[in-house]
């Protein structure tokens, strides 16, 4: 039996609930366990060498926390968005104004990190888009994509809306 989960239909539905999830949940286990800190560290900036050495304990931390926001992003995107459909299978405007408070951040979030990663990269990585790695891409490219698709989800582009787009009813 599928489950109604009309604010979140098609595309969005497998984008939101299976892909964003894993893409970011990837992150933290790939800094937490295998390939590790150091690697992850070494990997945020696009070179041709190879990761060296350890790194202090505060990067180590900073790495390791930065994955636990990764983990945060991937279980807010899995376990809140199935809890808006399981708990509201029946009301869609409720589904939609909940998933759009949390679009509304994450968009936010998306834009900020972004911003932060293109502008950390040197000047001459800036836009030489072929010398980025996967994770410049995922940082960058993909979250654009992510950010998107939010957008387009707010201007209603291939769902029905129940909340956002329309007007607000006057008693």
């Amino acid at each position: 039996m599928a489950r109604n989960f009309a604010a979140l239909p098609g595309f969005y539905r497998t984008l939101f609930l299976y892909i964003e999830p894993v893409s970011t949940v990837s992150p933290a286990i790939l800094a937490w366990f295998f390939p590790g800190a150091s690697w992850f560290h070494h990997e945020l900036i696009p070179t041709a060498t190879a990761a060296s050495g350890q790194l202090d304990a505060r990067t180590t931390m900073a790495i390791w926390q930065l994955g636990n926001c990764y983990l945060l992003l991937g279980l807010i995107s899995s376990l809140v968005f199935r809890a808006i459909r399981d708990a509201l299978p029946n009301n869609p405007e409720a589904q939609e104004r909940i998933l759009g408070a949390s679009f509304t951040a994450l968009a936010l979030a998306d834009v900020t990190h972004i911003a932060a990663s293109f502008i950390g990269l040197p000047d001459e990585l800036k836009y030489s888009y072929g010398k980025w790695n996967p994770m410049t891409h995922g940082n960058i490219t993909f979250v654009i994509f992510l950010l998107s698709a939010r957008l387009a989800w707010f201007a209603g582009v291939g769902r029905t809306t129940y909340h956002y787009g329309k007007r607000a009813k006057v008693d």
